[in-house]
């Protein structure tokens, strides 16, 4: 049978900062699946940081995803349940992944979705630490800007979804020190007393890069970037030589028109032989398996923290991107939906 489904629309591009104007909730009519096809009812929605760049206009942020059109439905990662089948590999009932989110139910060609197996693991891990977010922590600093035994770590936005694992990882794998940097003093309080850094810098009292010399006298050797601008600033100025940094994100830019100015101080990167190396996590996926098999393991044992921040309803997926957007969220963003 077919079955009504909220969904929300982009209907304007945002001008700085995102808000409730530029979205819109319609309900639309999902049909049955034909063969090959499934029906699923999604259950938790995943919020990022990244959709509000793929809101602008222009040439896509990540290759191969796309921006958001105006006027259709906005897509992002989900977890739910098949409901109704026409793929023999994937059955009703099954707990399913898959990136048609941001509306109650998705009609998806049986490829495009992944079973997984949420007996060991809340399903909604799959969306944080257990998805991207987790394999972006892991590859950044397995990968892309690899610790070594001793070393001293930089996290930005370590309150967040990413940041927040990271900081755990990066002392599994044998860093010595792990500072991070959070906005308030309850989220820099979290980073020490929940996530395990030795120091945690609140970013919003002012003086980043004059702190992260304070709580890293001996340089940084490895930096895992999120926000840009003054971070990446004070990080380049506190590297140690041969340093690496991980550039994940740069949420600090992300409510601006035009792409801001690079770093005042890059040149130095030249001087202290500075490794900085972008990443996408789609480059990465070589790691998932192995890096899940570790996660779920470390779950269990309670020696890896994934908070999570949820909003109940599809009625608030706008206010809770942009709750988000505004540093509202610890750990990772999440919209849980009921169903009658």
């Amino acid at each position: 049978m077919s079955r009504p489904s909220r969904e929300w629309h982009l209907v304007a591009r945002p001008e700085g900062e995102a808000k409730p104007s530029d979205f819109s909730c319609v309900t639309v009519t999902v049909p049955d699946p034909g063969p090959g096809q499934v029906v699923v009812r999604n259950e938790f929605l995943s919020v990022d940081p990244v959709m509000r760049w793929r809101m602008n206009a222009g040439e896509p942020y990540i290759p191969n995803v796309p921006q958001f059109r105006l006027g259709e439905v906005m897509t992002g990662s989900a977890i739910g349940t098949v409901v109704a089948s026409g793929e023999a590999n994937v059955p009703a009932g099954a707990t399913v992944v898959h990136s048609l989110g941001w509306r109650e139910y998705a009609l998806l060609e049986g490829s495009a979705v992944r079973v997984v197996d949420t007996e060991r693991v809340p399903a909604q891990a799959y969306l944080g630490v257990l998805g991207t977010t987790g394999l972006t922590a892991w590859a950044a600093l397995t990968d892309v800007a690899p610790v070594r035994d001793g070393d001293v770590v930089f996290v930005s936005g370590a309150a967040g979804a990413v940041g927040s694992v990271a900081g755990q990882l990066a002392r599994k794998l044998g860093a010595a020190k792990v500072i991070g940097s959070a906005g308030g003093p309850e989220k820099a309080k979290a980073l020490t007393e929940r996530y395990g850094f030795d120091a945690a810098i609140d970013y919003r009292a002012g003086g980043i890069a004059d702190t992260l010399v304070q709580a890293a006298p001996e340089g940084i050797d490895v930096y895992i970037d999120n926000v840009g601008g003054d971070h990446l600033d004070a990080a380049l100025s506190a590297m140690s030589r041969h340093g690496r940094i991980a550039l994940i994100g740069a949420v600090s830019g992300y409510n601006t028109a035009e792409l801001p100015p690079g770093p005042a101080n890059l040149p130095l990167a030249i001087g202290k032989r500075v490794t900085l190396r972008g990443m996408n996590v789609g480059d990465h996926a070589h790691l998932a398996a192995d890096f899940a098999q570790r996660a779920v393991a470390w779950l269990r044992d309670g020696s890896l923290v994934a908070d999570e921040t949820v909003v109940d309803g599809i009625d608030q997926a706008a206010e809770a991107f942009l709750a988000m957007m505004r540093g509202a969220n610890t750990g990772k963003m999440l919209i849980r939906l009921t169903h009658d």
